[in-house]
């Protein structure tokens, strides 16, 4: 699953801090959406330099390595990251680049500002957005749910559109109200022409299995 453009230091630290996860941001989550973000930057630009299409799979590869959900020290795996020899062969513009994406691409950080992320940025929150999509974004729906002790579904628990993090964060939910309250509408928030095709076939999906999971509820 590793991408040909990814370099081992970057590798390394992606599965010493992610590999554990059982949350649905392991190791396995960061390889493909870096894999899958290579793929629809080559589909839309066919030409792309090697430089850029290794920024890009790298920012897929340690995406989550600072996010909150995954760790409770941001600020040293940010440390780490910037000093990845990787890391710090990259151009001053490219470590921009790198810095803004990965601290502005979550759907968190933009339920208050949309934040515009550089282009190579934008292929990266695609792809991750997409591997919230389709089956694997169901399977990871509910890993999430568990590690959390969100119960499957309750009807008694209202769907809540949030309009800030804390409440995003810190709401009362189901992994079923999830889907309504978040996944469903990432396919609108796709920023790339690759990233809307895959978004609408893999949103149509979940919406089939909402559907049976409804009708089998509702029995």
């Amino acid at each position: 699953m590793t991408s040909l453009y990814v370099a081992d230091d970057v590798v390394t630290l992606a599965k010493q801090i992610l590999g554990s996860d059982t949350t649905g941001h392991d190791f396995y989550h960061v390889a493909r959406v870096a894999r899958n973000a290579v793929r629809l930057y080559r589909e839309d630009f066919p030409l792309a330099s090697p430089s850029t299409l290794q920024l890009i799979a790298t920012m897929g590869y340690l995406h989550d390595v600072v996010d909150e959900k995954v760790t409770a020290t941001p600020t040293t795996r940010w440390h780490q990251i910037m000093a990845l020899p990787t890391v710090c062969r990259f151009t001053p513009e490219d470590q921009e680049i790198l810095r803004t994406t990965i601290t502005h691409m979550s759907y968190a950080a933009n339920l208050e500002h949309h934040f515009e992320l550089p282009v190579p940025g934008q292929y990266v929150q695609d792809a991750d957005r997409l591997d919230a999509l389709g089956a694997i974004g169901i399977a990871r729906a509910f890993a999430y749910g568990g590690a959390h002790h969100h119960p499957i579904y309750d009807p008694t628990i209202p769907v809540v559109m949030s309009s800030n993090r804390e409440t995003y964060r810190h709401h009362k939910e189901t992994s079923i109200n999830h889907f309504y309250e978040k996944l469903l509408h990432l396919e609108a928030t796709m920023n790339t022409t690759a990233g809307k095709k895959l978004a609408h076939t893999r949103t149509a999906y979940m919406r089939a299995f909402l559907d049976e999971f409804m009708h089998e509820w509702n029995e």
